[in-house]
């Protein structure tokens, strides 16, 4: 039986004591109840009720090397001049059923926490890196298998969502994909994933989405120790997350269209924060031509510049504010978009690290086979905006703390050096700055002043506090 306890045994001290503090702090459990360890033990063994047989379908995971908790598993292929895209989705509800101990103890936690050896899953192991995790190991696994047919410009025609068993053929990760796409050998299932993930890029501008393209910071095990690196995406992973988005858009119009659901909502920028954001960029010398519509300019910028990467920073300002929306009998009357999606979206693709999913994938299984929602499904809807937004606020302090953490530990021993780095903002109250130093890759904090904003500045490590996750700088005369 999979270990239910966080591993952190064989990292710094410091390091170890500042993860336990940070998880008392937050009051996040550290184990599972034995009754719920225990129920998700019988449940990996519950055989298939009215799933099909999926299993001559090539499918195959994306996902870094280290992940066990596969939610997703991929196929595509061409469908007259247009595309078939069929994804399988870790059947959760299969194995998490209402009234049980494990189902309470998922709506505690709400969601997976992230962090090298001190991961916080949302089911006990047994599920989430055995029975429900589409491992490619040759077992067949329950899964719903939604199959999205794309016309030639990636537009989605029709879908389908169905129960299904599924095999994984292969554990594939973005790099080597990338890779084996470069050199003209990728696996066939998702060869064509380049050109399926351009289109629906493509789609995306037109429509008037955006994503903002800031480094990464990224959290490296290096035998027992951490270290930090700026990562920029491969092109592969903006191509997956095209797939996770389509699939995402196809459950929000199905339960649009069922009047039953709850979708991630981001509400649109009002015109005096663009406006605002029109000047805080100017002050940083970053033209902005009056023509240029938000996405367009958000596009143009790149992280390579010191006052670009600062003005992509300051667009953040114009993504606050998402939360869920549920909704049973009518739609409500108010904003139904994801505002930097252009477009109605729901969470439906990780079932096993997010809660909400669990329930949209049951909810649109049911709605596009024309039979009955269940129950449970409905009956959660109304307090699973609450329940979302509290972990999300929990997931957020943790990562925060944890990225913390690290940078304390990279620095330890760098007391007394002088860096270089970019100023990327200043919070106009405290006058607390953030730095970006690419190496080491962290964002540590020093006083600084507005109109530095967009520079380059030096900093030296006067003090570093590895168990509070604190870094004390100064400016170097």
């Amino acid at each position: 039986m999979p270990s239910t306890h966080l591993d952190i045994r064989d990292i710094p001290e410091d390091l170890r004591q500042g993860l336990i503090d940070l998880q008392s702090r937050l009051g996040l459990p550290r184990e599972f109840p034995a009754e719920v360890a225990a129920e998700a033990e019988l449940a990996a063994q519950l055989p298939p009720e009215s799933h099909e047989d999926f299993t001559e379908i090539e499918f195959v995971t994306i996902d870094p090397p280290s992940s066990q908790d596969l939610d997703q598993a991929l196929q595509i292929e061409r469908d007259g001049d247009g595309y078939l895209v069929r994804y399988a989705i870790s059947d959760v509800a299969h194995f998490v059923r209402a009234g049980t101990a494990l189902e309470a103890e998922t709506h505690r936690r709400g969601q997976t926490l992230y962090a090298p050896s001190a991961r916080i899953p949302l089911h006990p192991p047994a599920l989430s890196e055995d029975a429900a995790s589409l491992l490619a190991d040759g077992q067949p696994r329950p899964a719903m298998v939604w199959e999205h047919r794309l016309n030639r410009d990636g537009e989605l025609t029709e879908v389908s969502l169905t129960r299904a068993m599924v095999v994984s053929r292969a554990k594939l990760n973005y790099e080597g994909v990338q890779a084996d796409l470069d050199a003209g050998r990728a696996h066939p299932s998702v060869e064509l994933l380049p050109e399926v993930g351009l289109k629906r890029q493509q789609l995306e501008i037109e429509r008037g989405g955006i994503s903002l393209n800031l480094p990464e910071q990224e959290i490296v095990e290096h035998g027992h120790t951490w270290d930090l690196e700026f990562r920029a995406l491969v092109p592969v992973e903006n191509y997956n997350a095209q797939i996770s988005l389509l699939t995402g858009f196809a459950a929000a119009q199905t339960m649009l269209e069922g009047k039953v659901g709850i979708l991630r909502t981001l509400p649109p920028a009002e015109d005096w924060s663009i406006a605002k954001l029109r000047r805080s960029v100017r002050s940083l010398g970053v033209e902005w031509p009056t023509s240029m519509p938000y996405p367009e300019f958000v596009r143009s910028l790149s992280p390579e510049r010191p006052e670009e990467l600062a003005a992509l920073t300051k667009c953040t300002m114009l993504f606050r504010g998402a939360g869920y929306l549920s909704f049973d009998g009518e739609v409500p009357d108010e904003n139904l978009l994801h505002a930097a999606l252009a477009a109605p979206y729901a969470h439906t693709t990780a079932p096993l690290r997010r809660l909400v999913d669990r329930y949209v994938l049951e909810i649109c299984h049911s709605l596009l086979n024309g039979i009955d929602v269940p129950q449970w499904a409905r009956e959660d809807l109304a307090v699973l905006p609450k329940e979302m937004s509290d972990s999300g606020r929990t997931a957020r302090a943790y990562e925060n703390g944890v990225v913390d953490l690290t940078e304390a530990l990279v620095m330890r021993d760098r007391v007394g050096q002088i860096f270089t780095g970019v100023l990327t903002d200043v919070h106009p109250k405290t006058g607390v700055g953030t730095v970006q130093i690419p190496d080491p890759a962290v964002e540590l904090r020093v006083g600084a002043k507005q109109k530095e904003v967009g520079s380059e500045i030096r900093v030296r490590v006067d003090k570093v506090d590895v168990r509070a996750g604190r870094v004390t700088l100064s400016r170097p005369n």
